[in-house]
């Protein structure tokens, strides 16, 4: 968007790169932005549920302190006075982190997370919590005692709002936030991005630190930016990652900058076809998405490429362990509790791995290994893999089964310790979103951002807003 046609435009609509230029022009004073978002989210809230708790009073001390330093050429960087949302995971010292169980409405953080820090020494300006599944385990975006969000897609009718990064999704896509984020352990980033209409970026394990991050899994769990654009995502992501003394995972992990190649298309990249069988049980409206994804793709000049997966991607679903035995060691104390408030789904989930031995965990680790040398082999020579995000658009709640997983195809991501991009790709006959996901190996979030900004050049699924 250029600077004519933003001119007079309501800032809430603009996207968080657009808002980062427009202030540090001076043309757009943080205050206004803040104000504007805090307006609006105190109109759609009450319906669409998104906030755990918004930071008004906060955000605008925040706000008038940027515009002044900016104002006065002591800008800290190029997002200063941009305003974020935080899954409620993600600690903040004197602040509630719920996790999405009420039975920490009141636990109190006593740090903040390591990229939350980030964040904030960048001027980013932090606008609340968002809701989440209960401990993040679950991706519905359902919550019995918090609450879930609204999808707001459907204004009539309530529907999956994708978790665990449910709050993240709709506040983003309802223009509540121009970005936010989520963690992702299974899908719990590009769910949520999938029934949203967001592009949500689910980044390699070590890439961004989880320190002050309640944990479900500490083996699996990964936060990302869910943002309107692949160009925003990027940006957030490349604030974020890096090595961290506080966290062990990032020790060794070079900084990946997708800036420079962010524009450089796909012609002559590889690009891999999902299996055919994959496409059983897919809704029809996902699979021409999908197929149209490809085309277009292909006429900008990758190369679209059939191969031969070692594994189908539902077997993924039932390596459940290593989460499992992981969630269970983190909140497992409450499930046992029969007092205590849980989801019934969550306390199913969490109760499960008490019945997961030390041979199991192990054997899970073991299988996982081999599958990932597996999945390298049968991807040597292509750039990326191409599959839907979800199997289909968001249901309504009263269809949802909370023990089917919605993650047949983000969950290899995770356990495979790739990295992948879920980005708007169509929508159904009623306006509803679908989703694209590129998965690529390891460490090479660069690519899959390349491959993603070069089809939304193409593309303006990522432009549509919901009707709220």
């Amino acid at each position: 968007m250029n600077d004519v046609s933003r001119a007079g435009t309501d800032p809430s609509l603009l996207s968080a790169s657009d808002l980062a230029q427009d202030i540090a022009a001076k043309r757009l004073s943080p205050v206004d932005v803040v104000d504007t978002l805090l307006a609006r989210i105190e109109r759609l809230e009450p319906k669409l549920h998104a906030y755990v708790e918004v930071y008004g009073a906060s955000a605008r001390l925040a706000a008038e302190a940027a515009h002044k330093a900016i104002r006065s050429g002591h800008a800290v960087g190029p997002l200063h006075g941009v305003p974020v949302a935080l899954k409620d995971l993600i600690e903040l010292e004197g602040q509630i982190t719920t996790g999405g169980s009420a039975n920490w409405r009141q636990r109190r953080s006593v740090e903040t997370a390591t990229i939350a820090r980030r964040m904030i020494a960048a001027g980013i300006i932090v606008l609340g919590k968002t809701h989440t599944v209960e401990f993040a385990y679950g991706g519905w975006g359902t919550n019995q005692h918090m609450g879930t969000p609204w999808n707001p897609w459907d204004t009539e009718t309530a529907r999956t709002p994708g978790g665990s990064s449910s709050g993240s999704g709709v506040a983003v896509a309802a223009r509540m936030a121009p970005w936010a984020i989520g963690t992702d352990t299974g899908g719990s980033v590009r769910l949520p991005s999938s029934f949203c209409g967001l592009t949500g970026l689910k980044v390699t394990i070590g890439r961004i630190s989880t320190h002050g991050i309640l944990p479900l899994s500490q083996t699996l769990d990964t936060p990302g930016p869910m943002a309107r654009s692949v160009e925003d995502a990027a940006l957030l992501y490349n604030l974020l990652q890096g090595p961290d003394p506080k966290d062990p995972n990032t020790r060794g992990i070079l900084p990946d900058d997708p800036m420079p190649t962010l524009k450089r298309g796909v012609r002559g990249l590889r690009l891999g076809r999902m299996p055919a069988a994959e496409r059983e049980g897919v809704a029809a409206d996902v699979l021409e998405a999908y197929d149209r994804s490809l085309d277009i793709l292909s006429r900008l000049g990758a190369e679209i490429v059939d191969i031969a997966l070692p594994f189908r991607f539902v077997d993924c679903l039932n390596v459940l362990a290593l989460v499992q035995a992981e969630a269970y060691f983190n909140a497992g104390h409450l499930a046992e509790d029969a007092t205590t408030q849980l989801d019934d789904a969550v306390r199913r989930r969490l109760l499960g791995g008490a019945r997961v031995s030390a041979q199991d965990y192990l054997a899970a680790r073991k299988v996982l290994a081999d599958l990932k040398r597996k999945m390298y082999w049968a991807l040597d020579g292509i750039d990326a893999l191409l599959t839907p995000t979800t199997e289909t658009a968001a249901l309504r709640l009263t269809e949802v089964d909370q023990d089917k997983l919605p993650s047949r195809f983000t969950r290899p991501g995770n356990l495979l310790e790739m990295c992948a991009l879920a980005l708007p790709n169509g929508a159904t006959a009623a306006g509803l979103p679908l989703s694209l996901q590129i998965v690529c190996r390891g460490y090479e979030e660069a690519m899959a951002l390349r491959i993603g900004h070069a089809y939304q050049q193409a593309t303006e699924w990522h432009l549509r807003a919901p009707p709220v």
